[in-house]
């Protein structure tokens, strides 16, 4: 245990049939303030490390301490923790006053307190005039506003969501994801997110943690999961990337030479690869690949491809390509003036540097 650690799974494991782990030997730790993000497929174990968290699951083996304190066998009303769920889990016969006062009432916390409590926590959310309404009257957005000030109002250390944002459309949901990080920032809140959205988790978090089968693949502020995947399944996972199959034929000052399946050699960063002759899946992202081979620097890789189909997004052009096998490879090149439409059936040359391909594990 570290002095700093305020959140603690140590060798954390669950089952729910005494054979099969869901969690796997888990160890992770959260300092006091810090925006995490468990990110994964349905299945991978995220939801259930939240639960034991919460304290509606229980550990199979292994300790989750919550500042300093092992939380086992402590039941979830006694733990102190602010949830909100996807569902809202408001309670329909009481209005927006009633639902935040009920968790200050079972605390025994006096009216006059509980009332310019619960005030300050819709003003929080900008819900401060729909205090006498029922939750039937409310969109679903208010609706998460009341549940998300409920899990504040009594000025928990640390709140739990899981899936919160899952029944609101896109743009409503964008402006929550800014807002919840605002407040969770501004009130030193120590929040713990659960979400298979991986735009969420990267817009949103201090640090991620992908969960794949039941183990943290990899933890990391967004910008290095994105830039430097550490296993072909975190490269897969998170954003859009490409990739190409082949075989490692050395590796050496950090850079591994590899012989793509169509017998072309190119050069990328070795990341989970130990020696020739290892399968490889190379991975870059469609932003880093250069259209305009006159762009890159003497030396760099080239690479035929063959135009599969253009598309028009605004901002961004995107581009299908069939590169060394590979029919799904993606460039996304930004809508700039005198930016050259290309046609299906045209061959091109692409190019990249080769820092910004990875080597990874053939998955």
């Amino acid at each position: 245990m570290t002095d700093t650690a305020f959140v603690e799974f140590d060798r954390v494991q669950k089952s729910y049939d005494g054979e099969t782990l869901v969690v796997k030997d888990l160890n992770l730790t959260m300092p006091k303030g810090e925006f995490l993000t468990m990110l994964g497929p349905s299945g991978s174990g995220k939801t259930t490390c939240l639960m034991m968290l919460a304290g509606f699951e229980t550990a199979t083996h292994g300790e989750i301490r919550l500042d300093g304190q092992e939380i086992n066998n402590i039941p979830p009303h006694k733990r102190g923790i602010g949830m909100v769920f996807q569902n809202y889990a408001l309670f329909p016969h009481m209005t927006v006053n009633e639902n935040l006062a009920f968790p200050l009432e079972v605390r025994g916390i006096d009216k006059s307190t509980r009332e310019s409590k619960v005030a300050r926590a819709l003003d929080m959310v900008q819900m401060g005039a729909f205090g006498n309404r029922r939750p039937a009257q409310l969109s679903g957005g208010q609706q998460q506003r009341i549940a998300l000030a409920r899990a504040l109002v009594f000025e928990p250390e640390l709140v739990l969501m899981d899936e919160p944002l899952g029944a609101l459309d896109k743009q409503l949901r964008e402006q929550m994801q800014f807002e919840i990080t605002r407040l969770a920032h501004d009130l030193g809140i120590t929040t713990v997110y659960v979400t298979h959205d991986q735009t969420e988790a990267l817009t949103m978090s201090d640090r991620v943690a992908v969960f794949n089968d039941g183990r943290i693949q990899q933890l990391a502020p967004p910008d290095l999961l994105y830039e430097e995947p550490e296993n072909s399944f975190v490269a897969q996972f998170i954003g859009e990337n490409n990739t190409l199959e082949g075989t490692i034929k050395s590796i050496s000052g950090g850079i591994a030479e590899v012989a793509l399946d169509d017998g072309r050699i190119i050069d990328a960063k070795p990341i989970n690869v130990d020696k020739p002759g290892d399968r490889t899946r190379v991975s870059i992202r469609p932003e880093r690949v250069e259209m305009d081979v006159s762009r890159l620097p003497k030396g760099a890789h080239t690479l035929d491809a063959e135009v599969k189909e253009f598309i028009y997004m605004g901002d961004i052009f995107r581009t299908r390509l069939s590169v060394a096998g590979n029919d799904d490879f993606i460039v996304k090149t930004r809508n700039a003036q005198g930016q050259t439409r290309m046609q299906p059936g045209q061959t091109i040359k692409i190019g990249w540097l080769a820092q910004d391909c990875r080597a990874l594990d053939a998955g």
